[in-house]
């Protein structure tokens, strides 16, 4: 009977090492995101915001972002990037009749050329979400966060 060869302790290592550097070069790299500076009260609701968002949105994993922060996170490839304590964007006090509400949350909605930016509305703090284009129709990201949207960011003011 042909002998069957074994592991040696030093190829027992050489194998583990590969197995951790393919798992290493498949993992994509951290998020690069702008990370806002609010006033701390603000600090403190999207610390707590941020940490109660979903392991997935649209079925992206959670990844890490780039410089590490209790402020952002991001999902899956190409990233769907999460800011908490953004200021308003530009045009949405004129805008708030465009607020639309996904599960109970309001968001103002700003095309850009790569997808769409969406931002609470009438929330105690502002959250960005950033859709790129390829998860079409971009706004479905919505129905994964706004469980966390409204445990930890306070409702101000209904949608009307």
């Amino acid at each position: 009977m042909p002998r069957r060869p074994h592991l040696t302790p030093i190829n027992r290592v050489l194998a583990v090492v590969a197995g951790l550097l393919l798992l290493t070069a498949c993992s994509p790299d951290p998020v690069r995101i702008a990370v806002p500076e609010p006033a701390p009260e603000v600090a403190q609701v999207c610390d707590a915001l941020i940490k109660g968002m979903p392991a997935k949105v649209l079925d992206g994993k959670r990844r890490k972002t780039e410089p590490p922060s209790a402020l952002t996170t991001a999902y899956g490839d190409p990233p769907i990037e999460v800011t908490c304590g953004v200021a308003p964007p530009a045009g949405m006090a004129q805008a708030q009749s465009q607020c639309f509400e996904v599960n109970g949350v309001g968001w103002f909605a700003k095309e850009v050329s790569n997808g769409v930016i969406f931002t609470t509305i009438g929330r105690k703090v502002y959250l960005e979400i950033a859709v790129p284009a390829k998860y079409k129709p971009e706004a479905n990201a919505l129905t994964d966060v706004s469980d966390a949207v409204k445990a930890h960011n306070t409702l101000i003011t209904p949608c009307t």
